[in-house]
């Protein structure tokens, strides 16, 4: 699998929601940027407590699913030019659906690793001034990974991100994503247990289901 990059963005903090600070609102960079253990040289997290940190270093959200939000909102000026979603990586062909906890892909010289889907917040529905996003993320599992970075390197638009290793076979990033926030979809016991020890997945979110389940 592999899907040519067509950006590679970066953010800094500026004002969200009145005295709130947000680096959602991120923008291409032009050439090479390195990719450190943290993420894109000159992006920025406003929200150390629930954002950053070696776990969500990189952000991909796919630009597949544009399209279907420019028709559930009716148009909105923020889809006509990527990123929308507060996304590092702009790329086409790659979805929460064929790709999985764990796996790896070469980012120019860069080595990164999917380590979790990506919670909504309301942050998106600030951003895009419209309600209900976060329930139809949910109920779609359109919700975008995030990637720790393996091997520190540098990329640029025009690049492939190309998976070398497929991790947990059995856990796409869509289907974990369903069992523990979709309520149609809602994990039985077992998969409670299989997912808490997913070697590949964050510890925070393998903490969150050990705790769900009392051990």
């Amino acid at each position: 699998m592999r899907a040519e990059i067509s950006a590679l963005c970066i953010g800094q903090p500026q004002p969200f929601n009145g005295v709130e600070l947000s680096a959602i609102g991120k923008y291409p960079v032009q050439g090479p940027v390195a990719i450190r253990d943290i993420g894109l040289e000159g992006d920025m997290v406003a929200d150390t407590k629930h954002h950053g940190g070696p776990d969500m270093a990189v952000h991909h959200y796919p630009l597949d699913h544009y399209g279907w939000w420019n028709d559930r909102l009716g148009g909105h000026e923020l889809l006509t030019a990527a990123p929308a979603f507060g996304e590092n990586i702009v790329a086409q062909g790659i979805t929460e659906q064929n790709v999985h906890i764990g796996d790896r892909f070469r980012l120019g010289s860069a080595l990164l690793e999917i380590s979790q889907p990506r919670q909504p917040c309301w942050k998106i529905e600030h951003r895009f001034q419209r309600k209900g996003m976060v329930k139809a993320i949910i109920q779609n599992h359109t919700c975008g990974w995030y990637y720790r970075v393996i091997e520190e390197g540098a990329a640029e638009a025009g690049d492939e991100l190309e998976r070398i290793e497929t991790g947990h076979t059995d856990w796409s990033v869509a289907r974990l994503f369903a069992k523990l926030y979709d309520p149609k979809h809602k994990a039985s016991l077992d998969e409670l247990h299989e997912i808490a020890e997913l070697e590949k997945l964050c510890a925070l979110w393998r903490t969150k289901v050990r705790e769900a389940l009392g051990s």
